[in-house]
C-alpha cells in the first residue's frame, strides 16, 4: 500500500479508531523536550526588584527565654514582605504535551530559575521527557561529587521531576497515582492553622479531625496556651505542635512530657534545633508524644539515618523541597519500611506542588494527613493555594482534599489568570 492510499485509508476510518491507531503510535516514538521554562509567581505581583521583599531578624536577635534559654535564636529562616513566590517550570515535548512542575522557592525564586536554566536544561533538551528515573539521577548526579544535595538544588530537581511526572500521565492518559502503582484511597485528611482555643473549636465544627499550631516558647506562658487549645480540641481531634526548630533537647524533652499528659497531642513538630539530628533519637525514646520531622531535609539518604537510629514516629518531606515526586515517593516507602508514617509537608506551595503530594498520599499505605487546611471559600491567589488559577480547581473540603482524576497531575491553569501573577 503507497503512503498516499495509507493516509486516504487511515483518515477514512471511524474517529475513534484513528485515535487508538494514533496513540499506540505514539508509545514507539521519542517523546523529546524541546523547551524548560522556570516562571518566577509573586502574589500580590511586585512593584520592586525580587531581593527587596527578602528579610530576617536582625543580626544577633536572640531568643525571648530566660536564663540559659536567652540564646542566638537560630529557628526563623529567611521570609519575604508581605508577599509569596514559587517557581513554576512549563517543560514541552515536540508532540505538543505540556509537563507543569513547581519548586519549593518562597525566598529568592530567581535562584531556581538559574539553575535550571543554566545547569538542568542543558541536560534535559532533546532527552526522552518519559525516562523519569534516569534523568532524575542526571540532574541528581550533575553536582553530586560537589556536596549539592540539598537546598536549592533538590528544590530545582523536584520542579523538574514533577513537570516529567505531568507529562507521562498525559502520555499515557492517567492520573500520576496510577503510574505509581494505583491509590489507596479517593481522598486524604487535611489540617489547618488554629493558634487560639476559639480557631480550634471552629475546625472542629467545620469538619477537621486536625489543627497545627506553633509553639516556641517552652515556658509557662507557652504551655498555657497549647494547654487551652487542647482543651478545646477535647476527644473530637489531635493537636499538631509545629516547633520550627526551636529548642534544644532539655528544652523539647520538658515541654513534651507536659503534651504526654494532654492525651490528644497528634505530633511535636521540628522539637530541636535545626541540625540537631544525633539527639532526635533521645528525644523520640524519651516521649510518649510522637515526634515529626523531615520538611527541612531533602533526600532518601538523610531520611535513612533518621529511620535506622529511630529518631521519628511521623516524616513530613516536602515534594517541592524533596526532589519531587520520584525522590518522595522513595521516602515515603522507606518510611514504611521502618513502620513510621508519612505526611506531605506542603508549605506555600501552588496547584503543581498540591496536586503533586495528593498524588503520592494517596498512592502510599502509609500516609496519615496532609498540610492543606480550608481553602474551599478562598479567592485569593495565595490563600487559594492557586487554585484561582485553574480552570477546575483542586476539591478541597473541610478536613480533606480529593485527588484529581484527570490525566497528569489533573491541574490545567488558565493562562490569562496566571499571566497576570508571573513575574516578567
Amino acid at each position: 500500500m503507497t503512503g498516499t492510499a495509507a493516509a486516504a485509508t487511515f483518515f477514512s476510518m471511524p474517529q475513534a479508531v484513528a485515535q487508538t491507531m494514533e496513540s499506540s503510535q505514539r508509545g514507539t516514538s521519542p517523546l523529546k523536550i524541546t523547551k524548560v521554562e522556570p516562571l518566577i509567581v509573586a502574589s500580590p505581583m511586585i512593584a520592586e526588584s525580587l531581593d527587596h521583599y527578602v528579610e530576617m531578624p536582625s543580626v544577633g536577635a536572640m531568643n525571648e527565654l530566660p536564663g540559659i534559654g536567652s540564646r542566638l535564636n537560630h529557628s526563623l529562616p529567611s521570609r519575604t514582605k508581605d508577599r509569596k513566590f514559587t517557581m513554576l517550570l512549563r517543560i514541552e515535548t515536540n508532540q505538543g504535551i505540556v509537563g507543569w512542575g513547581e519548586a519549593h522557592a518562597p525566598v529568592a525564586p530567581a535562584v531556581h530559575a538559574k539553575i535550571i536554566t543554566d545547569l538542568f536544561a542543558p541536560i534535559l533538551m532533546g532527552q526522552d521527557a518519559r525516562a523519569i528515573g534516569p534523568l532524575w539521577e542526571k540532574l541528581y548526579s550533575s553536582q553530586r561529587v560537589r556536596g549539592y544535595s540539598t537546598g536549592f538544588y533538590t528544590e530545582s530537581i523536584a520542579a523538574v521531576d514533577i513537570a516529567l511526572w505531568d507529562i507521562l500521565g498525559k502520555f499515557a492518559e492517567l492520573p500520576v497515582y496510577q503510574l505509581l502503582g494505583g491509590k489507596y484511597r479517593d481522598r486524604i485528611p487535611t489540617y489547618q492553622g488554629a493558634g487560639t482555643p476559639e480557631a480550634a473549636q471552629r475546625s472542629m465544627e467545620e469538619g477537621f479531625t486536625a489543627v497545627k499550631m506553633g509553639f516556641n516558647k517552652s515556658g509557662s506562658e507557652g504551655i498555657e496556651v497549647v494547654e487551652k487549645v487542647s482543651e478545646a480540641i477535647g476527644d473530637k481531634g489531635q493537636l499538631l505542635i509545629d516547633s520550627l526548630g526551636a529548642f534544644k533537647l532539655h528544652e523539647a524533652i520538658r515541654a513534651g512530657r507536659q503534651f504526654d499528659e494532654l492525651g490528644n497531642i497528634g505530633w511535636f513538630e521540628d522539637a530541636l534545633t535545626q541540625d540537631d539530628w544525633i539527639n532526635y533519637p533521645v528525644l523520640a525514646e524519651t516521649l510518649d508524644t510522637p515526634i515529626c520531622a523531615g520538611e527541612a531535609i531533602s533526600n532518601r539518604f538523610q531520611f535513612r539515618d533518621l529511620f535506622q537510629n529511630k529518631g521519628v514516629d511521623v516524616v513530613n518531606p516536602d515534594v517541592g523541597r524533596a526532589a519531587g515526586i520520584t525522590e518522595c515517593k522513595r521516602i515515603a516507602d522507606l518510611a514504611d519500611t521502618f513502620g513510621v508514617l508519612w505526611s506531605p509537608h506542603v508549605s506555600t506551595g501552588m496547584p503543581p506542588y498540591v496536586a503533586a503530594s495528593l498524588h503520592l498520599a494517596v498512592a502510599t499505605p502509609n500516609a496519615v494527613i496532609m498540610e492543606g487546611g480550608n481553602i474551599h471559600k478562598a479567592t485569593g491567589v495565595s490563600d487559594s493555594r492557586g487554585n484561582v488559577l485553574l480552570k477546575q480547581p483542586i476539591e478541597f473540603q473541610p478536613g480533606y482534599a480529593v485527588v484529581p482524576e484527570s490525566p497528569g497531575l489533573g491541574i490545567e491553569f488558565d493562562e490569562k489568570a496566571l499571566k497576570k501573577v508571573v513575574v516578567s
